[in-house]
């Protein structure tokens, strides 16, 4: 239905940037073209000739590209299809001597089928499915219809992440809407999604699954709940404490090591998918037996009510309420079911790492979509077969509401901690991914270069600058570069934490400690429903526009041209309704994006008289 399949291609990769691998054997030092210069080295690739690199030494402000307009196909699109054998060199070339033997992230290739699986899966099912029921419930006029509005959301999450199926397999390299968007509309449009997304999207999304995760642990060390009257529930700042310490822990194991990290990624998503199923048998049976252990009695609303019966107060019930009002409610519904499905692109941040990117990337859309979707339809099915809607409609905890009504206190406590295993799984997941986005950023020019590097020694710098850098370092500082990095020689070693990017983690940790802080999420969630899905729609067109103006691209999966259209469409209409809805809000959005316009011509567009301490 979403998809045209999977096509066997050829052994070579299909765009092949030198973001991939290292410089040949035969060629000579990366100084003239390094990082220092601000430009990529995808970019400097696609702007060099056939016959060889730009000019070496030659200004950045000076080289002979366009930035004039955003949609200048000419200027700015990547020729991806031309003399792709010769241009891009094949994934494990030799290094050159001296290099440095971790090189970039896709090199490693270490994520599998499974890895990239639970990565998807782990995302997506995190504090959503237990807390945007109550909203998806309060929007819409009946049970039916509240699951009609999962569905929709469900697919249209999946129409995108069958679009970016396609992006990832023509370009396989990190990063996701940010490269996408720069091959196909400009260099402005990606950065200014990296803008957005490093400071704002990414780390503000981590900090709710932060909160949310430590507000149900320091609920199940108290046992407080909301479902008792009495209960005292942890304190602000001792839920933001306990998301502090959970955001420590994901980010120190990123930074040690990535196979750790998706090793515990796998082992969650199977809890995240047992915990829904045991939601989905546990409703089933006690709708079928009547069983349950608070003492007051199941819950017969399901079968004394039909499920597309109106309630009072709901859209259809309100008398009042205009057409457009009705369809504002559903807006509302369908961005919370959004919110819950949200993460669905975050496999295409790491598909340079996967192993063999262009089989495995559509397999894991098209394996993690239908499973998402059909737990979350068969968890809500069973919250309304135990709960009335009175008590979905106000409980942000409906999992832990759940527990508490089939197997009284102790089941409280018990969904409480799997709903906390949840969100700390999604906060893993999220933190690998974040990651990744600040290191191609880093890759890029668009932040220092520091933040593009593997391990504390500054991994996949050119060997000149490093070995000049450890030419000058006392006894002291030898001793250090032993201890940390793994070598007498200033080189990285192999250890497992100088193969992640530590530098970009930790700028992902302290914003997202920043968000924690401030706590205000209400804007947050507005910038998400108006930023994120701009550049959702954005992205999305970008395949479009591909498909117009590169239609020999070789693409190892394409989805049916429908797919992206609708989703577009869909995406529209709920940029619109946000921008009517929030319109204050909106302009804040909309300036805090326009403020990376000025960032981008001193990072990137070659501004004369701008020199950075790091640009010496």
């Amino acid at each position: 239905m979403i998809h045209v399949g999977y096509e066997p291609t050829p052994t070579r990769d299909s765009l092949e940037l030198d973001s991939l691998v290292s410089s040949s054997a035969s060629a000579s030092p990366r100084s003239s073209t390094s990082s220092r210069s601000g430009i990529s080295s995808s970019r400097r690739l696609s702007l060099a000739s056939d016959d060889g690199d730009a000019e070496p030494g030659r200004p950045r402000a000076y080289r002979s590209y366009s930035v004039s307009s955003a949609f200048d196909f000419n200027a700015h699109l990547v020729p991806l299809t031309s003399s792709a054998e010769t241009r891009y060199q094949q994934l494990g070339a030799t290094n050159a001597p001296g290099s440095n033997p971790v090189g970039t992230l896709e090199k490693q290739k270490t994520l599998t089928y499974l890895n990239g699986l639970s990565l998807l899966v782990g995302v997506q099912i995190g504090s959503g499915i237990f807390s945007s029921p109550s909203q998806v419930n309060n929007h819409t006029p009946s049970p039916g219809v509240s699951l009609i509005v999962w569905a929709v959301a469900g697919l249209l999450a999946w129409t995108g992440a069958a679009s970016y199926a396609e992006l990832g397999g023509a370009i396989p390299l990190n990063g996701g809407s940010g490269v996408y968007l720069r091959h196909c509309f400009g260099e402005l449009l990606g950065f200014l999604y990296s803008w957005t997304a490093v400071i704002v999207l990414k780390p503000g999304g981590a900090a709710i699954v932060a909160i949310i995760s430590g507000e149900y642990i320091n609920r199940v060390i108290t046992g407080s709940f909301a479902a008792d009257a009495d209960a005292v529930l942890p304190s602000e700042w001792a839920n933001k404490l306990a998301a502090f310490l959970c955001l420590s822990f994901v980010t120190a194991l990123n930074i040690l090591s990535t196979r750790l990290t998706t090793r515990l990624s796998d082992s969650l998503m199977f809890l995240k998918v047992g915990t829904l199923l045991a939601i989905t048998i546990i409703g089933i049976v006690v709708a079928a037996t009547g069983l349950n252990g608070d003492g007051k009695g199941a819950s017969t609303e399901w079968k004394d009510r039909g499920w597309f019966d109106s309630r009072r107060g709901g859209v259809s019930g309100r008398e009042s309420e205009s057409m457009v009002g009705g369809l504002g409610e559903y807006a509302i519904a369908l961005y919370a079911g959004l919110w819950a499905f949200d993460g669905w692109d975050n496999v295409n941040f790491v598909v340079g790492e996967m192993k063999n990117a262009q089989r495995d990337l559509p397999r894991v859309i098209h394996s993690a979509m239908p499973v998402v979707i059909a737990s979350y339809l068969l968890a809500n099915v069973a919250y309304y077969l135990v709960l009335p809607g009175e008590v979905i409609g106000r409980s942000n905890t409906i999992a832990v509401a759940f527990g508490t009504k089939v197997f009284g206190t102790a089941g409280g406590v018990v969904f409480a901690l799997a709903v906390s295993l949840s969100c700390f799984g999604a906060l893993n997941a999220t933190t690998f991914t974040s990651g990744r986005l600040v290191y191609v950023a880093g890759k890029e020019g668009y932040l220092p270069a520091i933040f593009g590097t593997l391990g504390l020694c500054g991994g996949g710098n050119e060997p000149s600058r490093r070995s000049s850098v450890s030419d000058k370092k006392s006894i002291l500082g030898r001793i250090l570069s032993i201890f940390v990095c793994g070598a007498s020689n200033g080189e990285p070693g192999l250890h497992s934490w100088n193969k992640t990017p530590i530098y970009a983690m930790l700028l992902n940790f302290f914003l997202t400690a920043l968000y924690i802080t401030v706590g205000e999420f209400g804007t947050l969630l507005t910038f998400y429903g108006v930023a994120g899905y701009t550049f959702y729609f954005l992205t999305v067109l970008g395949l479009i526009v591909l498909r117009v103006k590169e239609p020999s691209l070789e693409r190892p999966y394409r989805t049916w041209i429908t797919t992206p259209i609708i989703f577009c469409c869909v995406s529209l209409f709920l940029i619109s309704r946000g921008v009517f809805s929030s319109p204050l809000q909106t302009l804040v959005v909309v300036a805090f994006v326009m403020a990376g316009i000025p960032v981008y011509y001193w990072r990137v567009g070659g501004w004369k008289g701008w020199k950075l301490p790091w640009r010496k």
